[in-house]
């Protein structure tokens, strides 16, 4: 991190080491050079709360002198000898000075714990990892020394300071108020369509890279400015549905929230979309099948309500093989209950009425077929080998002819 922050990388770590080596190994130092390392640590004042100027008797107390100061240190650092203790003692300093500018630029102080902000809630965070990213400025969030914020519905992340620049409103309200994808694959209308714009921020972009690289989105086909797009990556719903290929592609970041939020939601009409889609791929139709139990899994709940209904985490765990083989675990669990081991199930299944043989039938069974008007189960074979109505059905007629009408229905 110190690397990437200060310009003086070999002169630093020189002096990282020569403090972590004496306090590993104090043996190799004398009394003399334990004496003059504190000596020096006392001269840089980091026994009190101030910064001193490495020569002379400066004082940094606000911004303006703080910047004087690490210039002067800057220019010192180049001057003295390289590795001179003179130099080290710069360069400590030159850090200090730093971090105190940081803290400066950014106060902790009065930062209200939950904020509101184009319907984003934003939480402050207490984590000092400093690995994260500032989604506003596309810096790192130094989190031992700076406040910031972590959207808790889209996770949108930012410095304290960047939290009124922000203009994307929050994607979880896109997804409450459009639960729906874009199906066209890449659907690009051109950067000239744009104005030569980010599609999102409105920065200036072209394919060039100048004054910005314009970065494609495969989601929305749109181009994007290189804050608003960093080549994150996802599977992308359309070339799922119409070419079945899961193959992440770059997206956007506004894109790669809102399929993230979107992946568990069964919004996919598949029948509707693209039907042969299943005489393509096998699984589909397993699926279908076995899912008629699949209301005894708490994540998988629209299988029961409606079976043509998918979610692209569905379709993903299809391609990979786990959601069949959960479903089928789960399939030959409950059927050996229902059909063996439990006499209450049982007699809820149908006997053939059309051959009158074999055992009892249910309708999850893949041998079946069941009567659309009645719900009736027969064998698959009998029912479309007979031409004449169903015979339950046939009944139902029947008696609702012979019963005399109700006087109140009059």
């Amino acid at each position: 991190a110190l690397q990437r922050q200060f310009p003086f990388e070999r002169t630093i770590l020189t002096v990282l080491l020569v403090c972590l080596s004496s306090e590993l190994r104090p043996e190799l130092f004398s009394s003399k050079s334990r004496n003059q390392s504190l000596d020096r640590a006392m001269d840089l004042g980091l026994a009190e709360d101030h910064f001193s100027r490495p020569v002379g008797s400066f004082v940094a107390s606000d911004i303006e002198q703080l910047k004087m100061a690490i210039e002067e240190c800057k220019r010192l650092i180049l001057e003295l000898p390289e590795h001179s203790e003179r130099q080290k003692d710069t360069v400590v300093k030159l850090i200090h000075l730093r971090l105190k500018l940081q803290e400066l630029n950014d106060p902790e102080e009065d930062e209200p714990n939950l904020r509101v902000l184009l319907e984003h809630r934003f939480s402050k965070e207490k984590s000092k990892s400093v690995k994260q990213t500032c989604d506003k400025c596309s810096t790192i969030i130094w989190g031992l020394i700076q406040t910031w914020y972590t959207c808790t519905g889209c996770y949108y992340r930012c410095h304290s300071k960047c939290l009124n620049l922000i203009n994307k409103p929050c994607v979880r309200s896109k997804v409450s108020h459009q639960s729906e994808y874009e199906l066209s694959i890449c659907p690009e209308i051109g950067l000239d369509r744009q104005d030569y714009r980010c599609a999102e921020c409105r920065t200036p972009v072209s394919l060039r890279g100048v004054p910005s690289e314009a970065r494609q989105c495969d989601y929305t086909g749109q181009y994007y400015c290189s804050t608003c797009h960093w080549n994150d990556t996802a599977v992308i719903p359309a070339r799922v549905i119409h070419n079945w290929e899961f193959e992440p592609r770059k997206v956007c970041r506004s894109s790669m929230r809102y399929l993230a939020l979107m992946i568990p939601r069964p919004v996919l009409k598949l029948r509707e979309v693209n039907p042969l889609l299943f005489n393509f791929v096998e699984e589909l139709v397993e699926i279908r099948v076995v899912g008629e139990l699949a209301q005894l899994l708490h994540d998988r709940q629209h299988f029961v309500e409606n079976n043509d209904m998918y979610s692209l985490q569905d379709l993903i765990d299809i391609s990979s093989g786990r959601l069949s083989c959960s479903l089928t675990e789960i399939h030959t669990t409950f059927a050996k209950h229902i059909k063996l081991d439990c006499d209450r199930c049982q007699a809820k299944g149908f006997v053939c009425e059309l051959c009158k043989e074999g055992d009892i039938l249910f309708p999850f069974d893949s041998h079946t077929s069941v009567c659309h008007d009645c719900s009736a189960v027969f064998h698959r074979d009998c029912f479309y080998d007979n031409s004449t109505t169903c015979p339950k059905c046939a009944r139902m007629t029947e008696r609702k002819h012979d019963d005399p009408p109700d006087p109140k229905d009059k």
